[in-house]
């Protein structure tokens, strides 16, 4: 039953739908949770995924759409987090992404006054914005951490600058030197493996005194950092390795303050996606210009004017039909291309769309029931 059963999604292109609604959602993990929808034949429920698509375009009319931009499921990295493992600068930011993101959500619903049935969902998000700020205050981008992220880090590299600009003073008088420029390629400072070093003629490489950290490809420059110069950079790497430990204990530090509210940021995720889906459900019914039918389980259906959501809008022969009341089978005749298959896909496909929480593109009072199953035979199989 079930193979057939998800033959038949298939042969009624509730797929199809499923992935123009994707293409509604504002985030990957909705995204995908909108492909993984299947229909539910129980009443109430589907009831209550109707009603929140009305509450949520509704919202839209009235407020814009939200933005989700930012989801992330950031399970994996609490719970490396939550073992005592430190968190990259990148999975840190997707944490910050995601407080940003409730927050924002959070605000969207609190301005509004009428109660609506998403209130719920809006009401158990938890915003933290002291963490949120904590982290896109210390970190600038997944490469880059910000002077202000602690005292000791601006410190350190107050010293860092400081440092450089006497190294480079001091090599700048080397290249400024009649005694040296004759044995250089160029009278520039340049970096190798972290140390500052001048470019210097092969062929003179014995007349400056130093360290050789590179060679050019062609064997012409090599890259020589003068002795006198060594002490100075060697002060340079351990303030370095300083800022190295120091950007190491910032992130441990916000990676434990993220672990402390684990479960928090998990729901918040998990509801936004929920709210992700919810809210494509509305935009894709505009898309539609759909509506909600209403639903009972006695098998009762009437369409009017209903449209297949797959064809061109210009071209789609609208329907109307009643099953259920007075009988509950239907023989469909009439010439090839006359419409029977899609007439009978229309009612199936709708059917599935409601039973998934989608409004459908019919007339307002247009009824359909939910079912234990709904099999489709259609074509030469």
């Amino acid at each position: 039953m079930s193979e057939l059963y998800e033959k038949s999604l298939i042969k009624l292109e509730l797929d199809q739908i499923l992935a123009l609604l994707a293409e509604c959602a504002g985030s990957i993990e909705g995204k995908e949770a909108c492909l993984r929808l299947r229909p539910t034949s129980d009443l109430e429920d589907v009831q209550v995924l109707l009603e929140q698509t009305t509450a949520a375009s509704d919202l839209c009319t009235r407020k814009g759409n939200p933005s989700f931009a930012g989801v992330t499921d950031v399970s994996a990295s609490l719970e490396r987090a939550d073992r005592g493992g430190c968190l990259q600068p990148a999975e840190l930011l997707h944490i910050a992404a995601v407080l940003r993101c409730t927050r924002n959500i959070k605000s969207y619903c609190d301005e509004e006054e009428k109660a609506t049935v998403l209130d719920p969902l809006f009401q158990a998000l938890m915003p933290n914005k002291y963490l949120e700020d904590r982290i896109s205050g210390a970190i600038l981008s997944e490469e880059e951490i910000a002077d202000n992220a602690s005292p000791a880090l601006a410190d350190i590299r107050r010293h860092m600058r400081i440092q450089a600009s006497k190294i480079k003073d001091g090599l700048q008088k080397i290249i400024s030197s009649p005694a040296y420029s004759k044995f250089l390629r160029d009278p520039i400072i340049t970096i190798r493996q972290g140390r500052y070093v001048v470019p210097v003629k092969s062929e003179h490489k014995a007349d400056v005194p130093g360290l050789v950290h590179d060679v050019s490809a062609t064997g012409s420059t090599y890259f020589v950092e003068p002795m006198s110069a060594v002490n100075a950079n060697n002060a340079l790497r351990e303030l370095e390795l300083k800022e190295k430990k120091e950007i190491e204990r910032i992130l441990a530090e916000l990676s434990s303050e993220a672990a402390a509210h684990r479960e928090n940021i998990d729901l918040n995720v998990k509801l936004l996606i929920q709210l992700d889906v919810i809210f494509a459900k509305a935009r894709l019914a505009y898309r539609m210009r759909a509506w909600a039918p209403i639903m009972n389980d006695q098998g009762r259906v009437e369409l009017r004017n209903a449209r297949h959501p797959l064809i061109d809008p210009k071209k789609v022969v609208p329907i109307s039909l009643h099953l259920g009341k007075d009988f509950d089978s239907m023989i469909i005749t009439g010439p090839n291309t006359g419409g029977k298959t899609v007439t009978l896909k229309t009612i199936g496909l709708l059917t599935l769309m409601a039973e998934c929480g989608l409004h459908i593109p019919a007339g307002d009072g247009s009824t359909l029931s939910t079912f234990d199953a709904i099999l489709a035979d259609i074509g030469d199989e």
